[in-house]
Order: C-alpha cells, then structure tokens, then sequence
C-alpha cells in the first residue's frame, strides 16, 4: 500500500514540476477541493478540458475543416486572450468561474485550429 502511495505522489510532484513551465499556479486562481490546489490554474484547465473534450469529440466523429470552421477557431480563443490581457494589464479582476469558462472556449478553438493543420498537412501534403 505504501508502494502505491509513494507512487502516485511522485506522479503528483512531477505534474506539479512539469506545470510550473507553462501555468503561473498561483493558488488564489486554481481550483481546490477540500484543500488540494489543482496543478494548473482554473483558466489553464479549461484549456485543457476544452481541447482534451474536443480531441475526444472528432476521435469519434468526422469533421469537415471548412473555413467558416477555421475563422470560428480563432474567434473562440479571443475570449481567453481578453480575459487574460485585462486581468494583466490591471483593467479588471477576473474570477475563477470566468477564467474557467473563457479558457474551455479557448480551449476547444485552440483544438480546432491545431486538427485543422494536421487535417490540411495529411490530407493535402501541406498548405
């Protein structure tokens, strides 16, 4: 039992170090349960939910790469760059719901515009 204990908190640690790089974790703006900080940031794990939800959607489901589908992309990561720019530079102070949700739409655009590359490399051999 131990074993499998000191285990998983290697994996914790090691998540924790690896996060440190791409995510500011600053505890005030990351999730908790019962005093257990996520390792990410709640605007970063909507990131990752959104695209993580949308690589999970187009593994089982067709979609075609339309340029109306592309320009939606972007537009749906405009949210998360406002949010995140206004809260930086001082105009406002975001909460952790709309962080959360800015970066799912965030997330699920960025997802979009990364298979729509690969979709154009693979099925066109390039731009």
């Amino acid at each position: 039992m131990m074993w499998s204990l000191n285990r998983i908190s290697l994996k914790i640690h090691f998540l924790t170090f690896f996060t440190q790089f791409i995510c500011h974790r600053i505890p005030e703006r990351s999730f908790n349960i019962q005093g257990y900080y996520f390792p990410v940031c709640s605007r970063c794990t909507g990131l990752y939910l959104g695209a993580f939800s949308y690589f999970t959607y187009v593994y089982f489901n067709f979609v075609e790469y339309t340029s109306l589908l592309i320009i939606l992309g972007f537009l749906m990561i405009i949210p998360t760059f406002i949010d995140g720019t206004t809260q930086l530079s001082g105009f406002r102070e975001s909460n952790n719901k709309v962080r959360f949700i800015s970066g799912l739409i965030g997330g699920i655009g960025f997802a979009i515009l990364i298979k729509a590359i690969k979709y154009f490399i693979l099925s066109k051999g390039g731009f």
